[in-house]
C-alpha cells in the first residue's frame, strides 16, 4: 500500500464483517473501524501480504471423469494464484486418487500442496 492512503477492507474473520478503514501515514498502519483485535490482524495480514486458498480443476485422462476437483492444502501467497494456475493447467492425472491425497507437493516452491478433493476417481468405473 502507497504511503498516505487509505484504504477500506471488510474483515472476513467473523460473521460481524467489519468495515476496517487503513491508513497508511508516515509508513505505519493505522486500523479503524475493527471491533477486535483480529480484525486489525487480518488488515495487517492483507495489505502486507495477501493470502488465498485456491480451488480448482485438473484434467484426468478418464473418459467419465475429464477433470477433477483440487485445492491448495493451505493459503497461497494471492499475487502466485496465476502462476499456479498455469502450473496446473499443463497436468493430467493418470491414476486414481483420492480426496486429500496430494496432486502436487510444494507448488512453485509455496510450501503449499495441491490435494484432490473428490473420489469420483476411487469408483471402480470412472
Amino acid at each position: 500500500m502507497k504511503p498516505d492512503k487509505k484504504r477500506e477492507l471488510t474483515c472476513i474473520i467473523c460473521p460481524i464483517g467489519c468495515r476496517i478503514t487503513v491508513d497508511a501515514a508516515d509508513g505505519d498502519f493505522v486500523f479503524s473501524g475493527n471491533k477486535c483485535p483480529k480484525g486489525a490482524e487480518f488488515a495487517r495480514k492483507e495489505i502486507t501480504a495477501p493470502l488465498r486458498t485456491l480451488t480448482t480443476t485438473v484434467r484426468t485422462t478418464f473418459p467419465g471423469i475429464p477433470v477433477l476437483p483440487v485445492k491448495t492444502s493451505g493459503e497461497a501467497p494471492k499475487d502466485k494464484l496465476n502462476e499456479i494456475i498455469r502450473e496446473l493447467s499443463k497436468l493430467v492425472i493418470k491414476e486414481r486418487i483420492g480426496i486429500g491425497e496430494t496432486i502436487v507437493a510444494d507448488i512453485l516452491g509455496t510450501g503449499i500442496d495441491i490435494i484432490a478433493t473428490s473420489d469420483m476417481l476411487k469408483e471402480e468405473n470412472p
